[in-house]
């Protein structure tokens, strides 16, 4: 088993940018020229290592291989994305590192590829990139390739032996066991399971019962052998099982109008260990939108719509009329998944009105708005 801390300790400090790695300071992949150059650098990796992993590195600086960490990354999709615009894609997974010494909530990022032996290329445009390019890595530039296209395989030594100096040890096992139980979380209930005499999956949570089920909120998840973080805040409800073979989680969301409120299954997150010493992460969403009577979400549609107005022009609320605007954000949502399309507009449009307003209800509309990003890219 790797220690990803230490496998990204030993990129840092015996190795420049090269054929099988890349660092950077940040990526940003929710912008055209950001995904575009991500795409870039993953082809040219997985181009030229066809036999082995490759890696990018994310939250350090260039000039000095300070390791300064970025903020927790959950995009359960790159996968999705890498799919979606290359031919022959690589196997990509992106994983959230704890350094004990980063500010609460700054990991670092590492992007671990692995080619599927064939010559990866660019399926369509983007950015400045054509469709059909195809990339290798020269040093620490990843350039366009359009001649002499051939896998070579000049790196798997090299490679094995920074993995293998990365391996785990029982002392660092222990060590992390109990530091995760006793003193990161001691206000938590904890708890922790060891798979195939191998893994160690620790979680803590703020714990709740409803109705003979268990739920955890603010919940903490910690693959301890592989440096593999999952964590879920305060507003989110999950619930916990696992067997031999797995250890799963159900993220659910509270939706309903005004107090009529109940728990919907949004996504299953599992993660299957293998007798190999292998292990895989998977998500899948498993969301069935709540529907309502259409003339209901009428009237509370229109009534959102009126209070909206009211906060821009600030004119005083009622008593009652203030506790409809708690419940704006979740409203909305329903009223969106019963096909009101227009709610989605107004639930941007009300960001900043609302954030003015209560920072509780600006931060229900961002889990409103979570849970919609969730959906739709799903």
């Amino acid at each position: 088993m790797i220690n990803k801390r230490l496998l990204v300790k030993n990129l840092l400090a015996h190795n420049d940018e090269n054929s099988f790695y890349d660092k950077k300071r940040f990526i940003s992949i929710g912008e055209r020229e950001g995904k575009a150059k991500f795409l870039k650098h993953v082809c040219a990796l997985a181009n030229s290592n066809p036999n082995n992993n490759s890696f990018i590195v994310i939250g350090v600086e260039d000039a000095d291989n300070e390791i300064v960490g970025v903020d927790f990354f959950d995009d359960s999709k790159i996968q999705n994305l890498v799919n979606a615009y290359l031919d022959n894609p690589p196997i990509i997974s992106y994983e959230n590192i704890p350094f004990p010494h980063l500010p609460e909530g700054k990991v670092v990022g590492l992007v671990t590829i692995r080619s599927n032996g064939k010559v990866c290329a660019l399926r369509k445009n983007i950015w400045k990139y054509y469709g059909g390019s195809v990339f290798f890595r020269e040093g620490s530039i990843s350039l366009p390739k359009a001649f002499g296209v051939e896998l070579k395989d000049i790196n798997s030594e090299k490679v094995a032996t920074i993995e293998q100096h990365a391996r785990n040890n029982i002392e660092l096992t222990l060590d992390a066991v109990i530091n995760f139980i006793n003193t990161r979380h001691p206000d938590l209930t904890s708890d922790y399971k060891v798979f195939k005499e191998q893994f160690v999956v620790c979680w803590a949570g703020n714990k709740k019962k409803v109705k003979n089920k268990t739920y955890y909120s603010r919940v903490d998840i910690e693959l301890i052998n592989e440096q593999v973080k999952l964590f879920y805040s305060a507003l989110d409800e999950i619930t916990i099982e696992y067997n031999e073979d797995t250890f799963s989680t159900v993220e659910y969301v509270q939706l309903g109008l005004g107090t009529q409120q109940k728990y919907y299954p949004l996504e299953e997150m599992t993660i299957t260990f293998s007798e190999n010493g292998k292990y895989t992460i998977n998500s899948k969403l498993i969301f069935e939108p709540p529907q309502f009577d259409k003339k209901t979400l009428y009237h509370v549609y229109n009534t959102n719509n009126s209070l909206l107005k009211k906060l821009e022009s600030n004119i005083p609320l009622t008593a009652s009329e203030h506790v409809d605007v708690t419940h704006m954000p979740a409203t909305y949502l329903i009223c969106y998944f019963n096909g009101f399309e227009e709610a989605k507009e107004q639930m941007d449009r009300s960001r900043e009105i609302l954030k003015e307003y209560d920072r509780n209800v600006y931060l229900s509309l961002k889990e409103s708005q979570r849970i919609l990003r969730k959906v739709k890219y799903s």
